[in-house]
Parts: structure tokens; C-alpha cells; sequence
């Protein structure tokens, strides 16, 4: 505490990534602290971090940018900086891949941020607070803005009967969907991972920028996504029962979300145009909520999924009761995990329980760990997929 008032006091914030900017850590005026420029990205990609710290015995940096080991089980790579006569801690990494990454220091032992970066990753717990970097490439990326028609991100409340309370959700709708006044869409049910909420898709995942590149490049037909509270229990609660979470989470999706979009939104009310996707625990989520509700959905996808320790058997007994009829009903089932993320074992355990039983799937093993770096990659590759026909769908699994 001691050490990071002295921080907060001590620095004038910053924007988060000055690029190659003059005296980093100039001198301010007559007994003043000095400037601290963090990060400093130059122009061959390396990045400067620094932190005013002179009472610090070892400051650290851990971030996404870092090599990654390739034991998913080991610890985060870190970095220890430099400490100059002005009490000024850095150091200088990279060049670093034009990318979006989290990052943050540890001062003495005692987890920090970036007081000179105002762009922050945050959640529904904090101990998802961290900075953001985002290093760009000559060229725009697949998740950046670029000059093509953008759909509009909407935010609604609604009063959950099944959980017995007000909740939020975020509803993307695709370019023209206001002046396309007869067409109805498909809708994709997009879930955020543990300790995130229903922003995480657009803040992180930068899911309407993607959207927005694959339809203008006519990549993705235009669907609706819907991004909802992922939590059917508080994330700040004690534990709760196991599978209580998702158990609660899909009342409200099949009993409020759902029939509230479709009395709000001209979106197709059949199983053929609605999937169900999401990220780690979501993507656990969509597996488990769409695999065994086929009734109402065609298409699936699992992110990183948190399906470790589960009894694939039982439950999935009813997917894997009648393989001809399951494939019959499946338009899409899409599987995703990084070999450096720690639950890659268990996705591919899946994937292997699936193929024994002759369901068909797509197993995709990338590099990676358990980042958005991952997943805003998977969505770019998945959303083409969505709701084709049969023939189109084959062709672009090949």
C-alpha cells in the first residue's frame, strides 16, 4: 500500500501508448516529479515500460508479449527492470508482434499497474484489472476499424424471471440492419469467460470490428450476436454448487434472453439460424447449453473451453446416444484450444470422446495460451462458417 501511494502520487498520467515520444522521464518543474512516459512503443516495435518507484527494491513486468513456456503449467514469464539514479524503473522489450496484449508490474512482491497507461482490461472481479497494449502493424489488422459500413453495438436491461433480477446484455446488430426493414437474421449467442462480463466481446474481443471486415469483405453473411451476463450466480460469491453457475446461466438464456430478442429484434426464430459460442468458461457453457439443447441450436463453438474434470458421458449422453441423428441436426460443431493453454488437454479429450463416437466435428489445435489473443483469432475463423448452406459449409471446413 505504502509503495503504491507513492507511485500514484508521484506520476502524471499519460496517453497509454505514446509512441516514441522526447525525454520519457524528463524533469519536471523545481522540486516536481518527473514526466514518466509508459509505455514508449517506437517505431521498430520495441516497447519502453517504466515506473517511478525509488523506494522499490525489484520491480517486475509480465505480459502477453512475453515468450510463453511451453508447459502450460508453468508461470507466467516476467521481466525485471532496471533501476536508474532518478528512482525511474524499465525496461525495453521486442521488437514486439503488432497484437492487443495485458500486461502489468509486480512491485516488491505486490501486484500493480501502469500508472502512466490509462487503458485498462477489467472485469466483474478484480483481479482481472490490467493495462493494455496495443502494438499495430503497417497494415490493419482483422480486429481493427477500418473504412467500411460498422453495425451498431446496443445495450439492454432486462428483468431476468428465471434468476429474479435486473440484468444486462449487449446486442450487435450488422450494417443496414436498420434499413433492411423486412429482413430477418440469424443470431449468434456469444459468451465471455470467467471473471469478464457482457462487454468483454466488443471491448476485448473487438467482436463488431471483426464482424464489420468479414461482411464488408464478404467473407460472413450479416447475423445479429447477442453478448449476455454470463453468470448465473454472483462471480464474487463463495463457490456454489458444481454446474449451479451454468445450470442458472441457461434458465435465463432459453427462458428471458432469448424470448426477449426475439420479441425485440428481427432475428429468425428457428434452431437453423441461432449458435451458441463462447470463450472458456462460456465456451463450457455454450458446449454443455447447446449440445444438449439441439432443439434450439445448429451451430456450436468452444473457445478454450472450461470442460476440464467433466464426465463426457454423462454429460453429453444424450448427443452421443444416436451419432446419425446428432450429425443430422449439427450444422457446425467447432472446437478450439492453444496448445499452451492448460485446457487444451481436456478440449482434445473431448474432441477424441467425439470422434470415438462418430459425431462430427472440427478440432482446431493453434498456438497460443489462454488469451484474446486466441480468441478474437477463433471468431475470425468461425463467423464464416456460420450459418451457410450445407455446400458452402463443406467447402470452407476444408
Amino acid at each position: 500500500m505504502r509503495i503504491g501511494a507513492l507511485i500514484c502520487l508521484a506520476v502524471s498520467l499519460v496517453p497509454s501508448t505514446a509512441q516514441a515520444q522526447p525525454a520519457p522521464a524528463a524533469a519536471g518543474r523545481s522540486g516536481s516529479a518527473p514526466r514518466i512516459v509508459s509505455p514508449e512503443i517506437a517505431p521498430d516495435r520495441r516497447v519502453t515500460f517504466r515506473l517511478l518507484a525509488p523506494k522499490a527494491g525489484d520491480v517486475t513486468l509480465t505480459g502477453e508479449f512475453l515468450p510463453a513456456s511451453a508447459d502450460p503449467a508453468a508461470p507466467p514469464a516476467v521481466v525485471h527492470m532496471t533501476k536508474g539514479e532518478d528512482g525511474v524503473w524499465s525496461t525495453t522489450v521486442g521488437p514486439i508482434d503488432p497484437e492487443v496484449y495485458h500486461y502489468h508490474f509486480t512491485v516488491d512482491g505486490v501486484r500493480t499497474l501502469d500508472p502512466g497507461n490509462a487503458e485498462l482490461k477489467t472485469g466483474s472481479t478484480p483481479q482481472t484489472i490490467m493495462n493494455v497494449l496495443e502494438v499495430r502493424g503497417d497494415k490493419p489488422a482483422f480486429y481493427e476499424g477500418r473504412p467500411v459500413p460498422h453495425g451498431e453495438i446496443r445495450t439492454h436491461w432486462y428483468e431476468s424471471k428465471s434468476l429474479g433480477t435486473l440484468r444486462r446484455l449487449m446486442v450487435y446488430v450488422p450494417p443496414g440492419y436498420d434499413r433492411n426493414t423486412t429482413e430477418r437474421y440469424a443470431v449468434l449467442y456469444l459468451f465471455h469467460g470467467a471473471n469478464a462480463d457482457e462487454t468483454a466481446w466488443t471491448r476485448f474481443g473487438r467482436a463488431n470490428l471483426i464482424l464489420d471486415n468479414l461482411i464488408a469483405d464478404g467473407r460472413a453473411r450479416p447475423f445479429v450476436v447477442v453478448m449476455p451476463f454470463g453468470y448465473g450466480v454472483s462471480p464474487t460469491a463463495p463457490p456454489g454448487t458444481p454446474g449451479q453457475n451454468t445450470e442458472k446461466f441457461s434458465l435465463d438464456l432459453r427462458q428471458d434472453v432469448i424470448p426477449y430478442i426475439e420479441a425485440r429484434y428481427r432475428v429468425q426464430a428457428d434452431r437453423d439460424h441461432r449458435a451458441i459460442v463462447g470463450l472458456s468458461m462460456g465456451g463450457g457453457q455454450a458446449l454443455n447449453i447447446g449440445l444438449n439443447h439441439l432443439e434450439l441450436f445448429s451451430h456450436v463453438g468452444g473457445f478454450s473451453a472450461a470442460i476440464a474434470g467433466t464426465d463426457f458421458s454423462k454429460a453429453y449422453a444424450s448427443l452421443v446416444a444416436n451419432a446419425d441423428v446428432t450429425n443430422q441436426k449439427l450444422r457446425l460443431l467447432w472446437i478450439g484450444c492453444g496448445r499452451s493453454d492448460s485446457l487444451f488437454g481436456a478440449s482434445k479429450s473431448f474432441s477424441t470422446f467425439l470422434t470415438d463416437r462418430h459425431v462430427t466435428h472440427v478440432f482446431h489445435e493453434s498456438g497460443g495460451a489462454h488469451t484474446w489473443i486466441v480468441w478474437r483469432r477463433y471468431l475470425n475463423e468461425v463467423a464464416p462458417l456460420l450459418f451457410q448452406s450445407t455446400g458452402e459449409q463443406r467447402r470452407s471446413q476444408r
